[in-house]
């Protein structure tokens, strides 16, 4: 924002943001390794004990988070790339646009974004999303899941306590001058 002295105090991400989508990328890379492990080294639907908490399952995914419209008859597949590549490229502006010094924010878009684009590059690619993450304990399963779920869920529990870490401080606010 603009002072009064015509210098510019709040500086934005701009070219610094490269660290950032270098972290997302680095999500993305993570994401799609270990899909493509659990897709050539699991059975489909067919659970490898990790703990008595954690098994590896091999589960396709046409719908969204928890498998919502996993049976819709296949528009849905074209609904959530369009959604999931316009979220995209807004996660990629705002990261350039936000605050140099909220790091926080920072960090979580770049989660956000990076599980944005792995679960993406499925929905084109295969038409699918590879899940193979399955915790259960004794009889109850959560929902299986994948690393690009993972970073989306983390960056979404960032950008929340961001939320809270950055409230108004006394002082911080600026009196509008009338014109």
């Amino acid at each position: 924002m603009w002072t009064a002295t015509g210098s510019y105090d709040g500086l934005r991400n701009g070219i610094t943001a490269v660290w950032w989508y270098a972290l997302a990328a680095v999500i993305v890379a993570a994401d799609q390794y270990t899909k493509d492990l659990a897709s050539t080294t699991l059975q489909y639907a067919r659970p490898e004990p990790v703990f008595s908490w954690l098994n590896m399952t091999l589960h396709h995914n046409t719908g969204a988070a928890f498998s919502i419209l996993d049976d819709a008859g296949g528009w849905q597949r074209y609904f959530f790339t369009v959604v999931a590549a316009v979220i995209s490229v807004g996660l990629v502006i705002w990261l350039a646009l936000a605050p140099r010094g909220q790091r926080l924010l920072a960090l979580s878009l770049a989660l956000i974004l990076g599980g944005a684009l792995g679960n993406l590059w499925d929905r084109v690619e295969l038409g699918y999303v590879v899940d193979f993450i399955s915790v259960h304990y004794q009889n109850r399963y959560f929902p299986t899941f994948n690393i690009a779920d993972s970073a989306i869920s983390v960056g979404a529990a960032c950008m929340l306590l961001d939320s809270f870490l950055q409230r108004e401080q006394p002082g911080d606010k600026q009196s509008e001058a009338a014109p």
